[in-house]
């Protein structure tokens, strides 16, 4: 019975030591349920000190905050515990039904990763009307609105949409960005470039600074009410308050997302009444003409054909009429080209259908006449265009002995076959000038004793290539210097794709400098301190100036989460990155 009891405590004890050995690694929420208008903080917790910490890509949310690091220690009745969080703010983006996915950290070699949990984002919900609350201040002070040039235009009519920001003179736009591109279902749209500078006007009867952030134009494609989607913009701004921060400024600086409202035009039916046969949907202002490169030629020479269509109107969405000849004119396929440039008030330019026209008899030929309709929603008519007839004059050439054409029959689109002549293909050569081929004897040649040594030779290379590779793997703290070196510009290299993205940017990097600095010192991630990385860079006899650059790298990284930062500043943190963890690889290893 002893020996059970004795069993069943050792069975106990061990279960126990395995239970205290799990480690705990969670997400936790500040709320699960939140409006579209408000912040969600999200920490990712674990109970031992992990290192290579990733976040997950937060979809349906734009991070506003974070990551902050902490960590606890607490003694409780001689009981030690121990939690390090990773905080994040973050804003929705949109309304729905989103999944925090799992984060991932590394501890004691081992990857623990979180489980996901899933956040309900409803419509926006109230805040309060209160001149000093800053989601109040920026609600009524910024406004996104879509300006439409037309509510009524006709099919295929151009309308122009602008997209305007209009802020009080008291708040400063730092930056924004677009969240997506604005939807123009049903519509044939074109963005057109925009100088976004701010300017002066009145707004809802008071004064406020404005800039179009983007300007389309659009060509309704289908009739009937159409939608203009809604844009949203995520902007940094700085909002005058009461409260005075560290350096004495009276400003916040937020992240807000603000979006325009929905707009709705009502396309109208292009009239019945008048429309002609050959209408093929162009609208707008045109002038219409047929040419030829020349109207007289012999038979078997080219000439061009072409019929333009310029002016004002949706050029690029309409067929241009066809070319009809007689049949005695051989006509290839047109070669369609295009001029068009796309304005404020719509496209304009010119198109046209280049025909290449060979006759291939002696004698005269007309070009009859074309015609194109158009509508111009200026003055509602339908008006068509008509070229004059050209007559082809062919002077020299073989005289046609079939039954003569009628002024009928010339009219008619069927085409001639080519009538070829002895001279036609006097391009294609038809003798070959062919010569023998050297015929040679591999073996005992150069090529092959050369082939036959060539084995030889590799192997006092494959000797020497060994004894090197014994001597690297026996290098043992060479080895965990490189492996060191390798980490940093591995995460170095993470980080030079991360340019243009401030906050990844700076959390990549101070995960390179932190996993640089494990690798050299062997210090723990518990133990990073200025003072303690200062003190143990110093005993390794690094230079000052290089200590202070490597604490200055920190320090950015740790006031980026809170300040906004230029290219130029993030351009220049990464070079000195670089060149300082090169300088302290020199220094510690000289």
């Amino acid at each position: 019975m002893k020996t059970k009891a004795y069993i069943s405590t050792i069975i106990f004890l061990l279960f126990a030591g395995v239970l205290a050995a799990q480690v705990t690694f969670e997400t936790k929420l500040s709320k699960k349920k939140l409006g579209v208008n408000e912040r969600l903080k999200v920490d990712f917790e674990m109970d031992r000190d992990g290192d290579n910490f990733t976040a997950p890509s937060f979809a349906g949310f734009r991070v506003v905050g974070g990551p902050i690091q902490s960590m606890s220690h607490v003694w409780n009745n001689g009981q030690r515990s121990f939690s390090k969080t990773y905080t994040y703010f973050l804003q929705p983006t949109a309304e729905g039904t989103f999944t925090i996915k799992q984060a991932k950290v590394e501890i004691d070699g081992q990857t623990y990763k979180t489980l996901p949990v899933k956040v309900t984002v409803s419509k926006a919900v109230n805040k309060p009307t209160d001149g000093n609350n800053t989601d109040y201040v920026i609600s009524e002070g910024i406004h996104l609105v879509t300006e439409v040039s037309k509510g009524n235009p006709y099919l295929n009519e151009p309308v122009t949409v602008s997209y305007k920001l209009y802020v009080k003179p008291t708040i400063i736009v730092n930056d924004y960005v677009p969240l997506g591109k604005p939807t123009f279902n049903n519509f044939w749209s074109q963005n057109i470039q925009v100088q976004k500078r701010a300017q002066t006007t009145t707004y809802k009867g008071e004064q406020y600074r404005f800039a179009t952030l983007k300007r389309y134009v659009l060509y309704p494609q289908k009739t009937g009410k159409q939608v203009i989607e809604p844009f949203s913009i995520d902007l940094q701004i700085s909002v005058p308050t009461r409260r005075r921060d560290i350096y004495g400024r009276r400003y916040e600086t937020v992240h807000k997302t603000i979006t325009s409202v929905q707009r709705t035009v009502n396309v109208k039916e292009l009239p019945e009444a008048g429309k002609p046969a050959d209408f093929t949907g162009a609208v707008g202002d045109f002038e219409f003409q047929v040419t030829t490169s020349k109207n007289s030629l012999n038979a078997n020479e080219s000439l061009q054909a072409k019929i333009e269509v310029s002016g004002k109107g949706n050029l690029k969405l309409f067929d241009l009429p066809e070319l009809k000849l007689p049949s005695s004119l051989e006509v290839y396929e047109p070669e369609f080209s295009e001029s068009v440039t796309t304005r404020i008030s719509g496209m304009q330019g010119k198109i046209s259908d280049s025909y290449t026209v060979v006759p291939q008899y002696k004698g005269k030929y007309p070009i009859p006449s074309v015609s194109f309709s158009y509508f111009d929603p200026t003055e509602e008519t339908y008006k068509t265009l008509t070229s004059n007839e050209i007559i082809i004059d062919v002077v020299e050439g073989p005289v046609n002995t079939a039954t003569a054409e009628t002024k009928n029959d010339q009219n008619t689109t069927q085409k001639q076959a080519i009538a070829t002549t002895g001279s036609q293909f006097r391009f294609l050569k038809t003798e070959a000038n062919l010569t023998a081929v050297e015929k040679t004897d591999f073996f005992k040649s150069n090529l092959f004793y050369g082939l036959l040594l060539v084995p030889f030779l590799f192997i006092p290379i494959i000797l020497i290539a060994r004894r090197k590779k014994r001597a690297y793997d026996n290098d043992i703290q060479g080895n965990k210097t490189r492996t060191a070196n390798r980490l940093a510009k591995k995460y170095l290299s993470e980080a030079k794709k991360k340019l243009n993205d401030k906050e990844a940017f700076y959390e990549v990097l101070e995960r390179a400098l932190h996993n640089y600095l494990r690798a050299k010192l062997s210090i723990e991630t518990s133990e990073f301190s200025k003072e303690k990385i200062s003190q143990l860079l110093t005993e390794r006899k690094v230079k000052e100036e290089t200590i202070h650059d490597f604490i200055g790298l920190l320090e950015s990284c740790e006031f980026a989460r809170y300040t906004p930062a230029s290219d130029v500043a993030i351009n220049k943190d990464y070079e000195k990155s670089v060149q300082t963890i090169s300088q302290i690889d020199k220094q510690i290893n000289r």
